[in-house]
């Protein structure tokens, strides 16, 4: 009896990322074994619609969506996945691939299709922010007030974001936050940060590592909160974040936690997954432990369950103001 063949969709937004989608058909039809798969594809015709169409694939039993643009594609099509067994894949076309670099996909569409084309998959976790999934970071302070100008600027790519950080980072004040670490006893912490970072995975994107040692599979947050400092240190920081030596800096404090709640003084900007949005003084930030079933390059797996620190590990106190 001839068995069944798996259903993959592909979910394309035609309008991000930075790379064109033009003959991404014929690819796909080369890459992909006919005798094992079907495959269909869909294009995206407004901001939310890839979360509706993953939705509807897992309703229907779909095998893999594929994700085909860039960190916001990925995101909207991983939220319509969560619990289901239809498993995520990645085309990654974005300007930061966060989740693809995470998870160690090829960045080529050939290379891509052909992990998709082997059908691995494993579970990974996921964070929610205020009940808004992510799965590489979220938080709030000057990464997410960049983001939020970034997005208003209505220009892409990576040297326009270099120059709106420069010039942000000249005028930018920073908050000052009261942190309940949840599973920590609930101790409350107040504390003023350049930005706060909750990681699921290890990176932004474009190889800027804030969580270096985060993973995927552990059920815990990387919590990295990066005090004020001297214009002076930001080349330094910004060096780390690539070198993954982040945590080397004395400004930068680090702990581990299920969920955590963070109090800020007025509404702002917060990111999930580079998307920027505003939200109120209230945030909850929590892990929801292997809730998102993904394509794995079996060649190269992005964590063997690395060893999990324990969450009452405070890495540096952190300091009261």
């Amino acid at each position: 009896m001839e068995a069944k063949k798996k259903c993959i969709t592909f979910i394309v937004n035609p309008i991000s990322g930075t790379r064109s989608k033009e003959g991404l058909g014929k690819a796909i039809e080369k890459a992909i074994n006919p005798e094992q798969f079907e495959w269909n594809m869909v294009k995206t015709e407004r901001a939310g619609h890839a979360k509706e169409i993953a939705q509807r694939c897992a309703q229907e039993g779909i095998d893999i969506c594929v994700a085909v643009g860039g960190d916001g594609t990925v995101n909207e099509v991983a939220s319509g996945l969560i619990h289901t067994q239809t498993a995520l894949g990645i085309i990654p076309m974005g300007s930061g691939n966060g989740l693809a670099r995470h998870l160690c996909l090829p960045m080529s569409v050939k290379g891509a299709l052909g992990i998709i084309n082997e059908g691995q998959t494993a579970l990974f976790d996921y964070g929610l922010i205020n009940n808004r999934p992510f799965f590489c970071t979220c938080g709030m302070g000057f990464d997410a007030h960049v983001s939020l100008k970034f997005a208003q600027s209505g220009h892409r790519g990576l040297a326009t974001y270099a120059k709106m950080v420069l010039k942000e980072g000249m005028s930018y004040q920073p908050d000052t936050y009261t942190i309940t670490v949840e599973d920590h006893q609930g101790e409350l912490l107040k504390y003023e940060a350049f930005l706060i970072a909750c990681a699921n995975a290890a990176q932004y994107g474009n190889n800027t590592y804030i969580a270096p040692e985060a993973s995927m599979q552990d059920g815990l947050l990387d919590v990295i909160i990066i005090e004020p400092f001297h214009g002076i240190g930001g080349p330094k920081v910004l060096m780390e974040l690539f070198t993954k030596t982040i945590h080397s800096n004395r400004h930068v404090r680090h702990f581990q936690a299920k969920s955590l709640h963070i109090s800020r003084p007025s509404e702002g900007a917060v990111h999930f997954d580079g998307d920027p949005t505003t939200m109120g003084t209230d945030i909850d930030v929590s892990i929801c432990p292997r809730g998102l079933k993904a394509v794995v390059n079996s060649r190269s797996i992005e964590d063997k369950a690395k060893p999990s620190r324990l969450v009452s590990r405070l890495v540096h106190p952190l300091k009261s103001v």
